[in-house]
């Protein structure tokens, strides 16, 4: 599919982990939760800090802003509890030869 870029190698990305990168779509979350890898707007939709600096995995389907308490579910984006109402972007993802690569948006 067209319109992914390498993000980093899948193999450094640890379980339970978040990490950011600067991507053409903008600075992108990837988190490793459950054996998957997801990829969504990496700023906080309520204050706006850094989900990969501030945030923990809850458990592998949401992610929690740790300065506000708000939680996202990962697949969709969708808040799933605190203070924040809207959805972070999700973009779609892969791993192709031990490579994570990040998609446009799930929803085009």
């Amino acid at each position: 599919m067209s319109g992914f870029v390498r993000a980093g190698v899948f193999g450094e990305i640890q379980e339970g982990e978040l990490r950011a990168f600067e991507l053409p779509q903008g600075r992108v979350c990837i988190a490793h939760a459950g054996g998957d890898v997801y990829a969504f707007s990496d700023e906080c939709t309520y204050q706006g800090c850094s989900l990969a600096e501030d945030g923990q995995l809850v458990d592998d389907e949401t992610v929690e802003c740790t300065r506000d308490d708000s939680r996202f579910e990962l697949g969709t984006g969708e808040p799933a509890g605190g203070p924040a109402v809207d959805p972070l972007r999700v973009y779609r993802i892969q791993v192709v030869d031990g490579w994570v690569e990040v998609g446009p948006p799930a929803d085009e």
